[in-house]
């Protein structure tokens, strides 16, 4: 009895010893990811953030060693709320906290000013959805995105509102942040050298929940067309007062009014063929996006409502990059990153010298049926 005893405490003592070796072999890396939970555009947030837990519980499926050392994602969701101020404190936050990279932010408003403390840290950004040129304008090696810009996304715009839908004259009304003032910029220059008139400008912001006054300003010009920079909850409350003013323009924005939340936004407000958006992304091959948002709504019960899938892609090839360079440290898997070759489930990724898409493709919708009906797709 004795002897087995002792036995059975070395066999103990030896299987806790190598529990303890296997347990020390495995590391942890944590992968942030931040966007607005909170405030008019947290559905788009949650959207995104459920991309990346997608992602990140797909990676641990696959068991992957790095460095010689089996690898535990873990996933650091943070809130911006929208607010660039908010955005450096929780930039600051991810950098204490030493996440070996950044998927986000959602916005563009928000993805600059986080982008310089993430480039002082030298921890690589990628946003799913940031589209102001700015944003990779600044010279940070740790800055990219996975779709195309505003000045892809607001010339296409224009030349399809100029060429397609025959405008003449056209309003235009932006929501001065950074996203919405740089694409109706981009738009504006594009649809005056296709011939457009433009009739009106006029400025808002991304709280307002009134747009009587823009709008009874607008209706003065008789405009066959009203471009908005700005949000998909600020759009459809405006086109519920357009129906209201009985105006009867058609209207366009990009990606930020392109979701799948939008006819419930407007509800009466959005009638077929009226709204056209452009999306700063798109895929030629619908095979593995369609596999994605059937696992999606599996996982969420939900459909995706825009960037879920791009969200997904920036934080499966920043693990990709890891892999390349057999390292989770970013100052090793960073060059790497900056030449990859990923082909994911929104297509090829690759990135320019700037840290923007090659060959972005960009996709127009129109809503029929209270549904998105793609139209095309550019580059």
């Amino acid at each position: 009895m004795q002897i087995n005893a002792k036995t059975t405490l070395l066999s103990a003592a030896i299987a806790l010893t190598l529990a303890g070796t296997v347990q020390a072999q495995e590391q942890v890396v944590k992968i942030a990811h931040v966007g607005p939970i909170t405030g008019p555009v947290a559905h788009v947030g949650k959207d995104n953030e459920n991309g990346a837990r997608m992602a990140i519980d797909d990676l641990n499926a696959k068991h992957l060693v790095i460095g010689g050392r089996q690898i535990k994602f873990v996933l650091q969701a943070e809130d911006d709320g929208s607010d660039p101020k908010q955005a450096t404190s929780v930039a600051q936050k991810l950098v204490d906290a030493k996440v070996a990279g950044v998927v986000g932010h959602l916005q563009s408003g928000t993805s600059i000013p986080a982008s310089k403390i993430y480039f002082d840290a030298g921890i690589p950004q990628i946003s799913p959805s940031a589209t102001s040129a700015k944003y990779t304008e600044q010279g940070f090696n740790t800055t990219f995105r996975v779709v195309a810009n505003d000045a892809q996304l607001g010339a296409a715009m224009g030349r399809y509102a100029a060429k397609t839908l025959h405008a003449k004259k056209v309003a235009v009304i932006d929501d001065r942040t950074a996203y919405g003032q740089g694409l109706a910029t981009e738009f504006l220059k594009d649809a005056k050298a296709n011939g457009v008139d433009i009739v009106a400008t006029q400025y808002t912001n991304d709280r307002a929940t009134d747009f009587s006054a823009i709008l009874t300003a607008v209706k003065a010009k008789q405009p066959d067309l009203i471009f908005f920079g700005g949000i998909d909850a600020s759009a459809g409350t405006m086109l519920r007062q357009m129906r209201q003013l009985g105006i009867t323009a058609k209207f366009m924005g990009g990606d930020a009014i392109c979701t799948g939340a939008l006819p419930r936004l407007a509800g009466e407000g959005l009638q077929d063929d009226q709204v056209y958006c452009a999306i700063a992304g798109g895929v030629e091959n619908q095979a593995p996006l369609d596999a994605f948002k059937a696992a999606y709504k599996q996982k969420y019960q939900a459909d995706i409502v825009q960037y879920a899938p791009y969200t997904y892609d920036a934080v499966m090839l920043m693990a990709k990059a890891m892999q390349e360079a057999d390292s989770v440290d970013p100052k090793k898997y960073l060059p790497k990153l900056s030449k990859i070759r990923y082909t994911g489930v929104t297509g090829k990724i690759a990135f320019d010298d700037k840290g923007d898409i090659r060959n972005g493709t960009l996709s127009i919708y129109t809503f029929r049926n209270g549904q998105q009906t793609l139209l095309s797709l550019t580059r």
